[in-house]
């Protein structure tokens, strides 16, 4: 790094991930010196604090699991760094990437975000799952995101925290800082990187128990950046079903049915429910200059 390059916090969140440091924390301190490296360890039952410590990094300790997107948050008001770069404790991203990202924050850009190539992803289920994301975001900012959940990111830290608010304590705080960023006209750019396979234990997602989170994430994206993209072409499918049903019941009844009336309303009142959560979206993220 040059002299003139801020100073960079580097932010692993951990919850029994002691075989995975063991791998990650020398390579980091190698690559980045004198960075400052804050583990959260989020809970964890096996020597991650301990093994931390050992290193030379600032711990935070949490008596019980929080969740990652909390780690996240706690990690983020412990820094001291200009720029904040998050990573996985499992091994499974390089530090020697972060390069790449803090040259992406020095040519303009306020997030910088490792994107995986396709043997990063866990499973083809996962794989899928990623790509419908990435392809709702881009639709949904007019931006191409090649990785929406990528948790491999740096950050200008005071960008960032003016989002600590709309992170959840679970896993989508990729997602959710993600869309806030372009939401905000803060520009985003994305490094492709090779993930390597996960040392220690095994992911803590459950494909059965967060298939619907993950599901509801699909939900949060479009209300989180622009509501009416969700709502406007759900109240035009409901009209479009009532204008349908009425065809057919005055075609065969010359009637029109209560099943109709039932269906316009629900166009109706989904199209204003939009206008109205458009508003407080607005309002979410404006920035008094």
């Amino acid at each position: 790094m040059g002299n003139s390059r801020p100073v960079v916090s580097i932010v692993l969140p951990a919850r029994n991930e002691a075989e995975g440091l063991r791998r990650t924390l020398p390579a980091i301190r190698e690559a980045f010196p004198d960075a400052e490296v804050i583990v959260v360890d989020d809970g964890s039952t096996d020597e991650t604090a301990v093994l931390a410590t050992t290193h030379g990094a600032t711990v935070l300790s949490s008596p019980y699991s929080m969740g990652n997107g909390a780690a996240i948050k706690r990690g983020t008001r412990a820094a001291i760094g200009e720029i904040l770069v998050f990573m996985d404790a499992d091994g499974q991203h390089n530090p020697a990437d972060i390069h790449s990202l803090l040259a992406k924050l020095d040519g303009g850009f306020d997030m910088a975000v490792g994107a995986r190539d396709g043997g990063g992803q866990a499973n083809v289920g996962r794989s899928l799952a990623n790509a419908l994301y990435n392809h709702l975001a881009s639709w949904m900012t007019g931006h191409k995101v090649l990785d929406l959940t990528s948790g491999f990111r740096a950050v200008r830290a005071n960008r960032f925290r003016e989002f600590l608010h709309l992170l959840p304590n679970g896993f989508s705080y990729p997602t959710t800082s993600t869309m806030a960023f372009f939401r905000s006209a803060y520009p985003v750019a994305y490094v492709h990187i090779s993930v390597s396979k996960r040392v220690g234990m095994s992911s803590h997602i459950s494909p059965v128990k967060d298939g619907v989170r993950f599901l509801l994430i699909i939900f949060k994206i479009a209300s989180l950046y622009s509501p009416l993209k969700l709502f406007a072409p759900t109240a035009l499918a409901f009209f479009l079903a009532g204008l349908g049903w009425y065809g057919y019941t005055y075609a065969t009844h010359h009637q029109f049915t209560n099943m109709s009336m039932l269906l316009f309303s629900a166009a109706v009142i989904i199209f204003l429910i939009g206008l109205v959560s458009e508003q407080i979206t607005s309002l979410i993220y404006r920035r008094d200059v």
